[in-house]
């Protein structure tokens, strides 16, 4: 295990005692999670995936698609034409509320089900097939694989959406939805049933994160306008009517789901994920507010922490008479820990048996206690020889 996946499990292990909350009821499939699941994930810039715990285990992604489909409608409408049918403030209120805007009829935002059943409704397409299709076939360029609806979770979705149906149907008087409730709602439904892994959804975090592209496969997928305008409207409204404590405790671009599923972004540094079925009053995962809060707390990534240039630290590299010097200014974060990693190993290789390489990290401004520790970490790992000064 490397060291800054050593940090992540743990970070992970710091949270598995917390017992409180439940998995989601109201939708019977969903009920019977194991609720002792338990997982993260993060993505950096060169696209390494970092993950601990039950790795393996997919869940479907329920509200953790609304921002990605958000994205699809931005990249298809424009988003003059998509504000004009869903807002863009957070509504103070839970997720299912049945609550428009007077007058208008327009949803809060896109991260509540109203905005999503909207936003959902302004994808192309004929019909639940074709704008399904369409849908995963979005999303699963942000996962960088191919993804699919689990049908079970969808019959059970489906099976018990009468409020949803509801808010559509108080969509369609308004005018906010043109065309069939059914095919909006199924959309939705289907949308909601994609199955994902941790993994997955830091993947996708981390190609918001990285302006559209995919760092995993290098593909764009939206435009930077689009993901910028995406991680906005999550920042305020993303974690439902706990998304102010979340901004103040944790400050990152977030999006949860009750399956138990939680994405946040770090912009221009990483995407993180993690999954743990049991729920808050809010619908928020217990132990996946708590992990990410935890990291947020010792990797100093709180958007609104000063930050010299995103913590990544500036570098120079010196030939000297016993060998080079790797000398670092700025920040050192996370990500910044694993470019300074991947620098050393490409001058380790570059030079001859015997030559010394040298970290000097004396001119560095600001320096996370935990990115240090997995620097060292790493020096012991190499089988070259590195000094650092501090």
């Amino acid at each position: 295990m490397d060291p800054i996946t050593a940090l992540l499990h743990e970070a992970l292990e710091g949270v598995r005692g917390l017992d409180a909350g439940a998995p989601a009821s109201y939708i019977p499939e969903l009920a019977n999670a194991d609720p002792e699941l338990l997982s993260l994930a993060v993505v950096g810039p060169h696209g390494r995936v970092r993950v601990v715990g039950d790795v393996e285990q997919d869940f479907t992604i329920q509200s953790i698609s609304k921002p990605f489909v958000l994205a699809l409608a931005l990249a298809d409408r424009g988003r003059d034409a998509v504000l004009r049918k869903v807002g863009a403030e957070p509504s103070g209120e839970p997720f299912n509320a049945i609550s428009l805007e007077a007058g208008t009829g327009r949803p809060a935002n896109p991260m509540v089900n109203a905005g999503a059943i909207a936003t959902s409704a302004l994808i192309p397409g004929d019909g639940v097939d074709d704008r399904t299709a369409r849908i995963v076939a979005g999303l699963s360029a942000f996962a960088g694989r191919s993804l699919w609806v689990d049908e079970q979770v969808y019959a059970s979705e489906s099976g018990t959406g009468d409020r949803n149906r509801a808010l559509a149907h108080l969509l369609r008087s308004y005018g906010v939805i043109d065309g069939s409730v059914d095919i909006a709602v199924e959309t939705y439904f289907r949308q909601c049933s994609l199955l994902v892994t941790a993994r997955d959804l830091a993947v996708m975090g981390a190609t918001l994160a990285f302006g559209g592209i995919n760092p995993v496969t290098g593909d764009r997928v939206v435009a930077e306008a689009v993901a910028r305008d995406v991680l906005s409207i999550m920042t305020s409204c993303g974690m439902y009517d706990y998304s102010g404590e979340w901004l103040l405790r944790v400050g990152l671009p977030a999006k949860s789901g009750v399956s138990g599923g939680l994405m946040a972004v770090a912009p221009s540094q990483f995407g993180v994920a993690a999954f743990s079925p049991r729920l808050d009053a809010y619908g928020n995962s217990v132990r996946g507010v708590a992990v990410i809060e935890s990291l947020s707390e010792r990797f100093g990534m709180h958007l609104l922490e000063p930050h010299d240039s995103v913590a990544v630290p500036a570098f120079t590299v010196d030939d000297t008479d016993s060998g080079r010097v790797l000398r670092l200014s700025g920040e050192l974060g996370l990500a910044g820990t694993e470019r300074v990693v991947a620098v050393l190993r490409e001058l380790a290789d570059a030079m001859p048996a015997g030559a010394a390489v040298t970290v000097d990290a004396r001119e560095l401004g600001r320096t996370h206690r935990e990115a240090l520790i997995a620097l060292r970490a790493e020096f012991e790992r190499m089988p070259r020889s590195f000094v650092l000064r501090e």
